[in-house]
């Protein structure tokens, strides 16, 4: 959420930055809303002095008598009260409209982030590994969607029956797979100094606007629960809801909600393994073969909360603990910088990894780490004190990243480690997570 004092008194920086990103958000409507809202301060300020002073000569007319001078008076306080009222109920009305300008503003681009319309504007930053020459080895690499279901450890037929299209099950080597991997990613965290979390898959309306998931992207959420409790949230988001969470991101950036953090215990390092589930709605038609685009993926996920003059420090360390465990699975791979207009909603800064799919030929996301200051911690009213350096308290700032995506690495495992006799080979740093498995046969 951004800082309405910041907004006021930056609005063409603010101007600057929305536009940078394609952004719709009216800073001349925030303005204009707040000026109101804010001109109606003084003038309630000046009747409920006007009502006291009216009040207190309402005794004294009594007492002298005066019955008509008094009735007089009465009859001006409740004016005034009916006045005051119509103005409190406008400054409300006003305070929720402000709100929520506030509460659907994306956050604003760092300095350094590159500036451009779409993903085609994102500059490569590194590139890591040489994809495998298949055809120096004399076949023809197929895609995971053909080898998984033929190697009997992929079977999207049978998740389509289970639940709907855009599921899918693995079974023997493919759900050791799957369980190696999740492991192996969490034991690579663990090895960096990241604390584990094990969290609920169900997440309440006050969790997902604390990280910006409501109330923007509710279309993308599963809601599991339609029935409300009658309160509202500030921004218009309804409460008693329960949703099924899009990435550990939510949960594990919300477990210090409404807390003040002491400086010396930042950075803090979380990781957490979760199901995760989206509706992806909008987004037929794009990447439906294979597991590259489901509706129930897995992913072990970096949290970081960190204080202001960290933060991008540790954001690059964060991409590089991700880059880490591409290359222990010698998985070809690339990291592009995200240009402004391509930014996700809460993020002030983005560097994704993507990964090499022979099927594609093409790399595909597989990571997504990102700063996003105090745009999340400001939501969730999370901060720090530092009583050597400043009074009371400051936000912290979150970070956020993948480590990794499991069903994207499975499928660029599967086209990577694939051999001519329709085999896979097992990464190497894979066999202790899978028994000791080499090669995946029929």
């Amino acid at each position: 959420m951004l800082d309405a004092k910041f907004v006021r008194e930056n609005p063409d920086a603010v101007r600057a930055a929305m536009s940078s990103r394609g952004s719709s958000w009216s800073v001349d409507e925030f303005l204009a809303l707040d000026e109101a809202r804010r001109a109606i301060i003084p003038t309630v300020e000046g009747l409920q002095a006007r009502r006291n002073a009216a009040s207190k000569q309402i005794g004294a007319l009594m007492q002298q008598g005066k019955r008509d001078e008094a009735e007089a008076a009465k009859a001006e306080v409740a004016g005034i009260k009916e006045e005051i009222a119509t103005l409190d109920a406008r400054r409300d009305e006003l305070d929720a409209q402000v709100r929520w300008l506030l509460v659907t503003a994306e956050n604003l681009p760092d300095a350094s982030v590159p500036v451009g319309a779409t993903e085609d504007d994102n500059p490569e930053v590194k590139r890591w590994g040489t994809a495998r020459d298949f055809a120096a080895e004399g076949f023809e690499p197929a895609a995971h969607w053909d080898l998984g279901p033929a190697l009997g450890i992929v079977d999207f037929e049978r998740g389509v029956k289970l639940a709907e299209s855009r599921f899918y099950v693995l079974g023997g080597a493919g759900a050791a797979l799957m369980r190696g991997l999740i492991n192996f990613m969490v034991d690579q965290h663990l090895d960096a100094g990241f604390k584990e979390w094990w969290l609920p898959v169900l997440a309440n309306t006050e969790t997902l606007f604390g990280t910006g998931q409501l109330p923007k992207f509710e279309d993308d959420l599963y809601r599991t629960k339609t029935e409300s409790d009658g309160n509202a949230l500030e921004g218009g988001v309804t409460a008693g809801q329960l949703y099924l969470t899009p990435t550990a991101e939510v949960t594990m950036t919300n477990l210090h909600r409404d807390e003040v953090l002491e400086a010396a215990s930042l950075p803090r390092r979380y990781t957490a393994y979760t199901p995760c589930f989206r509706e992806e709605a909008g987004s037929a038609g794009r990447d439906t073969r294979g597991m590259i685009r489901v509706h129930q993926f897995n992913k072990v996920e970096m949290v970081k909360f960190t204080t202001p003059d960290t933060s991008f420090d540790e954001l690059e360390a964060m991409t590089l603990q991700a880059e880490k465990i591409l290359e222990l699975l010698e998985i070809p791979y690339r990291r592009i910088e995200l240009c402004t207009g391509d930014l996700g909603f809460g993020a002030a800064k983005t560097f994704d990894l993507e990964l090499w799919l022979p099927s594609y030929g093409d790399y595909k996301e597989v990571s997504s780490c990102s700063n996003c200051v105090d745009f999340q911690a400001r939501r969730a009213n999370l901060k720090y004190r530092d009583p050597e350096n400043f009074k009371g308290s400051r936000h912290v700032h979150t970070l956020n990243g993948s480590g990794l995506a499991i069903e994207r690495t499975i499928a660029a495992i599967i086209e990577n480690y694939q051999n001519a006799d329709g085999s896979v080979t097992v990464p190497t740093v894979l066999r202790p997570y899978m028994r000791g498995l080499e090669v995946i046969s029929n």
